[in-house]
């Protein structure tokens, strides 16, 4: 379900309107580099805008245990949401909305994803990955958002510690407020 937009929403913003507000849910993170079992993660992610033609995006996780209590922190990850120029559809869907995506970690890394919107659908891969030398060993990942049955749905696959791309972390939200 789209949330309203106000009169002052720029049109590019439209396609990715669903996106808008705030979610909360549960997942799961896990990856052979990371030398450990799958780590069950509470989250909460914002998607805002100020009248300008992008999105401010805040993703914030920790760790939870057995009972669903939360633990430790784990990542934040802030950044910006950047729709192109709508196309024109191939048939009888939405058109495809280029879409650029640009992360920063309090870790020491910078992605710079690149792909679409369709629909409620996104589909990015990394086009560039900025690490600092203290930074853990990660090179490229795609993540795939959608809207289904009402709520925010999302996996990222990652390169990790010369692992090939695998599943890295996925998760269910639910629209708050």
């Amino acid at each position: 379900m789209p949330v309203p937009l106000s009169t002052g929403t720029p049109l590019p913003l439209v396609p990715l309107s669903w996106l808008l507000g705030r979610w909360e849910g549960a997942g799961v993170l896990g990856h052979p580099a990371r030398g450990e079992g799958d780590t069950r993660f509470g989250q909460v992610v914002e998607f805002s805008h100020d009248g300008r033609d992008f999105l401010s995006y805040t993703s914030t996780t920790w760790a939870l245990d057995e009972d669903g209590a939360t633990t430790d922190p784990l990542d934040v990850e802030t950044g910006f949401w950047r729709p192109g120029p709508v196309g024109t559809a191939a048939g009888d869907g939405p058109a495809p909305v280029p879409l650029e995506v640009v992360l920063a970690h309090p870790t020491g890394v910078v992605e710079v994803y690149v792909g679409t919107a369709t629909g409620p659908r996104v589909e990015l891969s990394t086009d560039a990955v900025v690490r600092t030398s203290s930074a853990h060993e990660y090179t490229a990942g795609t993540r795939l958002y959608g809207l289904v049955e009402g709520d925010l749905l999302w996996a990222h696959d990652a390169v990790l510690g010369g692992h090939p791309l695998r599943s890295y972390a996925s998760a269910r939200l639910k629209r708050v407020g």
